[in-house]
């Protein structure tokens, strides 16, 4: 494996990468010696949150622990991120049996035009943070931003890939793993090209 550019496990996908790769196995070593356990950090933070009203406010308005704003929401305005919280305390969110239902409902209810300012991106987001909570995992790997330009690189296009459209390095990760990793690594995707 070649050395990698240092970087520190981050919530935002800005682009931590290898200064090459030899492989999409190389990539995948990284991510789960790199990224995992603040994946797992992330999933306790929220299956511990105090009860559902408070992980569906914490996820609207992108609160991390320590009281600051994710970084993926950063520039949404603060308005936006309360009108999501609002319209989110309308759904029943006991009725959902997986993740899919879970992401429409949460879109159907604050995506644009919905709330001016909330995107794809977002209602990925808040639903991962309320799934976690509620213990209901993707299914699906979700596209969006630079999640989508890592799946293009793969040849991949569409709103959400199954498991087994990835080359095959990439099913040793979660589907949420994946949109993450995707996201990260997408420089490095590019670099070793289209596998098919």
């Amino acid at each position: 494996m070649s050395s990698r550019t240092s970087h520190q496990p981050s919530q935002s996908c800005s682009g931590s990468e290898f200064a090459s790769v030899d492989s999409f196995d190389d990539i995948v070593d990284d991510y789960i010696q790199s990224y995992r356990p603040h994946d797992e950090e992330e999933r306790k933070n929220w299956i511990n949150r105090a009860c559902l009203g408070d992980a569906v406010r914490a996820a609207a308005l992108s609160t991390l622990l320590n009281g600051k704003r994710h970084p993926h929401q950063y520039r949404i305005p603060g308005e936006a991120l309360q009108r999501a919280r609002e319209a989110l305390v309308e759904i029943d969110f006991s009725a959902f049996r997986s993740f899919e239902e879970l992401h429409e409902s949460i879109e159907r209810s604050i995506k644009s035009p919905a709330i001016k300012g909330i995107g794809e991106l977002t209602v990925y987001d808040i639903a991962h943070r309320i799934g976690m909570f509620l213990d209901i995992a993707p299914e699906f790997v979700y596209l969006h931003s630079g999640t989508r330009d890592g799946a293009r690189a793969l040849g991949l296009t569409g709103d959400k890939l199954q498991f087994d459209q990835l080359p095959s390095a990439f099913q040793r990760l979660t589907p949420a793993e994946i949109e993450n990793c995707l996201c990260i690594y997408k420089a490095n995707i590019r670099q070793l090209g289209n596998p098919r």
